[in-house]
């Protein structure tokens, strides 16, 4: 291959990499640049916040119920709140002390509790167990 032509084609990557940042930069800074896909990816982020001890938090207060579940569903407490699964007693106090929000709280509590008896019953596996929990409605 001719040496000029891979020069090219790493100027051209190069550039390619520095334009899609630098435009998901801007997404990021103005919102009258930001995309409908960009606007639908972070619909939720206005809830999550940090409390005194550098915890994520789901502020939910004051928010209906169904935005309430979309916002847990589609964030990524959920992710961390789902490591914690053998552990019901974190789990718990996780939804205690790091989900603000009436509805989700009691729904969560609810779903943990069922998820708790039946898993500790041996009618749910671990694997039964982890999906129920992935989800709320």
């Amino acid at each position: 291959m001719d040496k000029t032509f891979l020069v090219f084609v790493a100027i051209g990557i190069g550039f390619l990499y520095f334009v899609t940042h630098f435009v998901g930069d801007i997404q990021a800074e103005d919102d009258k640049y930001a995309n409908q896909a960009y606007t639908e990816e972070h619909k939720y982020d206005k809830y999550v916040g940090v409390d005194s001890v550098g915890r994520n938090v789901l502020n939910l207060l004051g928010v209906d119920g169904e935005t309430q579940v979309a916002a847990w569903n589609e964030g990524k407490l959920k992710d961390e709140y789902l490591t914690l699964f053998p552990d019901f007693g974190q789990m718990k106090m996780f939804i205690d002390e790091q989900i603000n929000g009436d509805v989700l709280s009691v729904k969560l509590h609810a779903q943990l509790k069922d998820v708790e008896d039946k898993f500790f019953s041996g009618t749910m596996t671990q694997d039964q167990a982890k999906q129920a929990l992935s989800s709320i409605k």
